[in-house]
């Protein structure tokens, strides 16, 4: 399968937020922090398509999500905070109390399959 490497951001959106007040279990929730946002061309190129499952692997660890296009640049993709980020993200806050989730370098494999 192929993979490409990006550059990751994670922040909120009103979905997630709504979804958390909820609750956690609930699906509009876990399908907030669960789709990653990607350049249309880097879905091309990872050979991806709207609601295709993505596996994410930084350097602390792993996780699987669903992709869609979004309005960003080559190379950078956005998910929501949530599960899946914490999968990814390491445990130094440089005395700020919470971990560095803004800008964080992952790479993308297909895993084929989508929800749509």
């Amino acid at each position: 399968m192929p993979e490409i490497k990006l550059l990751l951001v994670v922040g909120r959106i009103l979905k997630q937020g709504v979804g958390i007040s909820m609750g956690k279990y609930t699906a509009e929730y876990r399908e907030a922090v669960s789709t990653l946002e990607m350049n249309a061309g880097d879905m091309t190129a990872l050979g991806v398509q709207n609601g295709d499952e993505v596996e994410l692997t930084s350097p602390y660890g792993q996780t699987c999500v669903h992709c869609k296009s979004g309005n960003l640049p080559v190379g950078m993709a956005f998910i929501a905070y949530g599960p899946p980020t914490s999968d990814l993200t390491g445990t130094e806050t440089y005395a700020s109390g919470m971990p560095d989730f803004k800008a964080q370098d992952v790479v993308a494999r297909a895993l084929g399959g989508g929800r749509d």
